[in-house]
């Protein structure tokens, strides 16, 4: 669990310490990670803006609730919700399109489900979609038009998803620039 948190940490952009005496696998293949082999110790959370624990261990985790409460950093205990500032939630993610689901950390393990589902049900292209959607916006705006009197949602109720789900990208952007030639005067 520590390990996928801190992978999606780094796929965020953070810089990534950690601290426990014992260090996994998955976790140690980690890059770029900073490993500190040992035990925590009061004021280890100093300097930092978030805090993870996944110890499993409630003395531990509040031990560091207790540091970082009083450093003002914010902290997150691993189904801990009594040692955390925040929570994080279930996030699916393509590309540039991000489906987070929290249950606001009474049942991480539906969250997860939840985000597995919406995953599912969505299917694969989204990131795609938000592209040539993104494209065909930037053309009207660079043409002076609004976009906000574009029909998104019947485009989104119609066949661009499947057509983009398929595969049949350049039918989907066609689709798009008809849309857009309609909007764009003269």
């Amino acid at each position: 669990m520590a390990a996928r948190k801190a992978r999606r940490l780094l796929d965020g952009g953070a810089l990534v310490t950690v601290i426990a005496p014992q260090i996994c696998d998955d976790m140690a293949a980690l890059s770029p990670v900073t490993l500190l082999p040992r035990e925590y110790a009061p004021g280890d959370v100093t300097g930092f803006r978030l805090v993870i624990t996944a110890t499993g261990i409630t003395s531990v985790d509040g031990a560091v609730f207790d540091d970082a409460e009083a450093a003002g950093v914010w902290v997150n205990s691993a189904d801990d919700i009594a040692h955390c500032s925040f929570i994080m939630p279930s996030v699916h993610q393509d590309g540039p399109v991000t489906v987070a689901i929290s249950t606001g950390g009474t049942s991480p393990a539906l969250a997860s489900w939840l985000r597995r589902r919406v995953g599912a049900d969505l299917g694969p292209g989204l990131g795609q979609l938000a592209a040539l959607l993104g494209e065909a916006r930037t053309r009207l705006r660079d043409a002076g038009v609004s976009t906000e009197h574009v029909d998104w949602s019947g485009l989104l109720d119609g066949p661009l998803p499947a057509l983009v789900r398929q595969g049949r990208i350049e039918e989907a952007r066609a689709l798009l620039a008809d849309v857009v030639r309609q909007h764009i005067p003269g």
